[in-house]
């Protein structure tokens, strides 16, 4: 029996039986009513939105820590945190306000100081934050209230920066806590956002908890993605890790569990069938899968290797393993940005559609490639991954390189891609993720892209000429000079091999129908979201 003929037959009246082993308490009415149990796309493994970029940390971040701006469903930023904001005439000097009456968890007022110590955490790690800080004078509080940022040269997509919803997001910390040196985890998790985080009921690998925080004032306007009121209707949430695809989609059937974030596409047809449960895509921008290597270490410091890889890559292969058969819900992809957004281009991607295992070979022989083995670690706990995991594990075997699996979780490989050790001595040398298609519109909130050697994203990609049209794009006068940057960075990336893209697809979320406010984008925004 095959994988998808295997998680049919077990969503059916057996594994329905079978999900009374769940250790998921029964609550009472009024209860059940104000909880909502969420199974999220990963286990929360650690819980520093600033240290690493895993969406699941984002995702969870965004409940507990507030951001001074928040990115709407037109890309557009809005007020959050901030009352208003300055820009002098010549575009060096920003000042900021707070609004008033915004408290942290443990109701001390946020003040100025903790912003100014929060953005100097998050520009540390963020390209933005780096490109700010490139060209800084001094970020330095006025008063309780009121903070400056002054610097050398215009940055005219300064609200974007504070706004975008790409990790790491600016969230605002204590400023005890963000003098946490950035590339050292936060070990106290206190925010000024909507949720309180239970750290006492954290269980990682099986559950995590957040409770209604009552101090916190949304704002008046409408919520929408990031932006505007996050009006809490649930006083608790509990996420809850199931990462068997099978026994979460029993558990949403039986009423165990409220909201999958990612159900695997392969068991949709069962979820559709059952009247209690809607079943919808859950971000029409999408994602892009991503084959991430390491530059840094042999065999992929090697541009031959590279392009051996994206060469022999058939992204069709990719695509099936994870979303099936339904040719809807993907998109072959010769570049790097989101298909159907204003600035798409193919522009160089060529290399993308060889689908070629016979150049492969050749050009990994023309590399000198000495059968280093290539240590691909691939979590097992997230289906994407999975799925790309194997596909790839057979690709490299069929051009004639050494592969070394390291199956594991999606925790581990958070913490182990930021290393830069060796291969053979707790490094690694590729592993599989993806990027929400809203991430990858455009250079500005797009770190995978970047290619800037240390300061790049894990795998640290040193390529000037793809540096060049992110600067290029950046300072563009028009659409048509964005564009043109755009085809131009599309082009530089493919050839020097950035990352090698699997592919571009769509993702369902499923939720029972007693649930309401849900909607698309991409995050899950708990805000508005009630329960009958």
């Amino acid at each position: 029996m095959d994988r998808r003929t295997f998680l049919k037959s077990a969503t059916g009246a057996g594994a329905l039986a079978a999900t009374g082993g769940l250790s998921i308490p029964a609550l009472s009415q009024g209860a059940a009513a104000k909880t909502l149990r969420f199974v999220p796309q990963a286990n929360l493994a650690n819980f520093d939105p600033i240290w690493g970029t895993q969406y699941v940390v984002r995702n969870a971040a965004a409940l507990v820590w507030d951001t001074l701006y928040g990115i709407d469903d037109k890309f557009q930023p809005q007020r959050q945190m901030v009352e208003s904001e300055e820009v002098s005439s010549d575009g060096l000097t920003w000042t900021f306000k707070l609004r008033p009456g915004l408290k942290f968890h443990d109701g001390e007022p946020v003040l100025a100081k903790d912003v100014v110590q929060s953005l100097v955490r998050w520009s540390a790690r963020d390209p933005m934050g780096l490109m700010l800080r490139a060209i800084q004078n001094e970020l330095v509080a006025v008063d309780d209230r009121s903070w400056k940022w002054s610097l050398k040269q215009p940055f005219p997509k300064m609200l974007l920066a504070l706004a975008k919803n790409n990790a790491p997001c600016s969230f605002i910390m204590p400023e005890r806590i963000a003098k946490t040196d950035p590339f050292q985890q936060i070990t106290e998790y206190v925010g000024s956002g909507p949720m309180k985080f239970l750290r006492n009921e954290w269980v990682p690998g099986a559950k995590a908890v957040f409770e209604k925080f009552a101090d916190y004032v949304p704002r008046s306007e409408q919520a929408n993605w990031l932006a505007g009121g996050k009006k809490m209707l649930i006083d608790r949430i509990e996420w809850v890790i199931m990462p068997d695809p099978a026994t979460a989609a029993a558990a949403l059937q039986n009423g165990e569990i409220d909201w999958w974030e990612t159900p695997l596409a392969d068991l949709v047809p069962v979820l559709k069938a059952n009247k209690n449960i809607n079943v919808d895509i859950g971000d029409p921008l999408g994602n892009i899968g991503a084959f991430r290597m390491n530059h840094l270490h042999p065999p992929f410091n090697n541009l031959k290797v590279r392009q051996a890889v994206l060469t022999a890559m058939n992204q069709e292969d990719y695509m099936r393993a994870l979303v099936g058969e339904d040719d809807k819900l993907w998109k072959p992809l010769p570049g790097f940005f989101t298909p159907g957004t204003p600035l798409y281009t193919e522009q160089g991607g060529d290399m993308l559609k060889m689908r070629n295992i016979e150049a492969a070979k050749k050009l990994l022989a023309e590399s000198g490639y000495k059968g280093e083995p290539v240590v691909c670690v691939v979590a097992q706990d997230m289906s994407a991954t999975k799925a790309m995991g194997d596909v790839t594990a057979d690709l490299l075997k069929r051009i004639g390189m050494n592969v070394d699996f390291v199956a594991t979780d999606w925790g581990t490989v958070g913490s182990r891609r930021a290393q830069k050790t060796g291969p053979g001595q707790g490094g690694w040398s590729m592993f599989h993720t993806w990027h929400a298609g809203a991430d990858c519109i455009n250079p500005a909130s797009y770190t995978a892209i970047r290619a800037n050697a240390d300061k790049a994203w894990f795998g640290w990609p040193d390529v000037p000429a793809v540096e060049t049209e992110v600067t290029n794009w950046f300072n563009a006068k028009d659409l048509a000079e964005e564009k043109a940057a755009m085809g131009r960075l599309n082009q530089a990336a493919v050839q020097n091999v950035v990352y090698a893209p699997t592919g571009f697809y769509l993702g369902y979320q499923a939720w029972r129908k007693n649930v309401s406010g849900v909607v698309s984008g991409p995050l899950p925004f708990f805000w508005g979201v009630s329960k009958a």
